[in-house]
């Protein structure tokens, strides 16, 4: 129950990219006949991730080692390439942990940094990203949805905004993609990252969309590989997949996200009825498909993870990339929740092979764990019991 940190690799696209690690295994650079086999490859990629995507021509999508590195060449690289314009950059307050690192650095590096709050359910208040705008301001960041609560943002409101300002906007699609559509050109988005693994391909590659007539710096420098923006070796195989993964995608993403919206809410009702002082986390209606994070007073996260496991349920409290610290989400203290509150959160995200007997194991195991848990803690008195 946590494929938001990771999802398995689908056998179709498994199929699709043996041949390259085999026989097909020739650098995409050379000039001879096999070269040729891997550059075809390459290209016939690009126009499946850009269809995937409807990005106007495929030269728009630069291929990287994931969503990190395309972050990095999105955020960095747009701001250096035009630091003369100006250096203010906004990103929501909301954002992926990648995006609030990059923005450190850009800050250590002569950059002005202004954070968008969001509401109660973890939506943009467009009212402060429309004071935060400035003469000087280059580049905003805001995530299509949220990789925690997921939230879903009104992301055409914010490009309309910044279009009318000459801004640059930049999206974080990755926990979006393959659950909901998205249309660079109806949303006009700028720069928009995407992840391999997360629409069940291969880790270590990922992609960056640039809309025509945007400019970025490149951060990696070599032999000038995808338009000179991110020299190294293609990894074709990896890039085979995600392109396999992309067309898998737009299959069945329709009649998927039906599936998973039903499992969802039947989630969220049947947790909400029978756990008293529990809690949903985000929007109520406006969030991903697959997505149900839930609070519960009087307990720790960490333990309800570690009890679960006991129990033979893999689920998370927040995001993977940032679980090492004890720090609570800063997504869910965006919303305004107190410590021990997001300490007390739990994320349930379902994916393709998620089956209604997986959630109603549970809704069956859950309130126990609850119930034990809150007896041992020191939070709890007994009117709460």
């Amino acid at each position: 129950m946590d494929y938001q940190a990771s999802k398995p690799v689908d056998p179709a696209v498994f199929e699709a990219m043996k041949p390259f690690f085999l026989k097909k295994f020739a650098n995409a650079s050379s000039l001879h006949y096999d070269g040729d086999i891997a550059t075809q490859a390459l290209e016939d990629s690009r126009k499946k991730v850009a269809n995937f995507i409807n990005a106007a021509e495929p030269r728009e999508i630069i291929f990287t080692s994931g969503a990190t590195e395309s972050n990095n060449l999105a955020i960095i690289g747009h701001a250096m390439r035009n630091k003369r314009k100006g250096k203010h950059v906004i990103v929501s307050e909301v954002e992926h942990i990648s995006i609030h690192n990059i923005a450190k650095y850009l800050q250590k590096n002569g950059f002005e940094i202004s954070k968008i709050p969001v509401d109660f359910n973890g939506i943009i208040k467009l009212d402060k990203l429309k004071e935060k705008i400035r003469e000087d301001t280059i580049l905003i960041s805001v995530q299509l949805a949220n990789n925690e609560i997921g939230t879903i943002q009104p992301i055409e409101e914010i490009t309309k905004m910044a279009r009318e300002h000459g801004i640059v906007v930049h999206s974080d699609a990755v926990a979006a993609e393959g659950l909901i559509p998205i249309d660079v050109q109806q949303l006009k988005i700028d720069l928009l990252t995407l992840s391999s693994n997360d629409i069940y391909g291969p880790r270590g590659v990922g992609a960056l969309y640039i809309r025509k007539g945007v400019t970025v710096n490149p951060i990696i420098i070599g032999g000038g590989q995808e338009r000179g923006l991110r020299s190294g070796t293609e990894d074709v195989a990896g890039i085979v997949g995600m392109a396999k993964a992309t067309e898998l995608a737009q299959i069945s993403m329709t009649a998927e996200a039906k599936r998973l919206t039903e499992l969802r809410d039947y989630l969220i009702k049947n947790i909400l009825e029978i756990i008293p002082k529990s809690h949903l986390n985000g929007h109520p209606t406006k969030r991903l498909p697959n997505n149900a994070h839930f609070r519960f007073d009087y307990i720790e996260g960490e333990s309800l993870l570690l009890s679960l496991k006991d129990e033979g349920i893999s689920i998370a409290t927040g995001s993977a990339c940032s679980s090492k610290t004890l720090e609570p989400s800063h997504t869910l203290i965006s919303l305004g929740l107190l410590h021990e509150e997001a300490h007390g959160s739990l994320e349930v995200t379902m994916g393709q092979y998620t089956k209604k007997e997986h959630i109603d194991y549970l809704i069956e195991v859950l309130p126990g764990v609850v119930e034990r848990l809150r007896k041992l803690s020191p939070l709890t008195s007994e009117e709460d019991m």
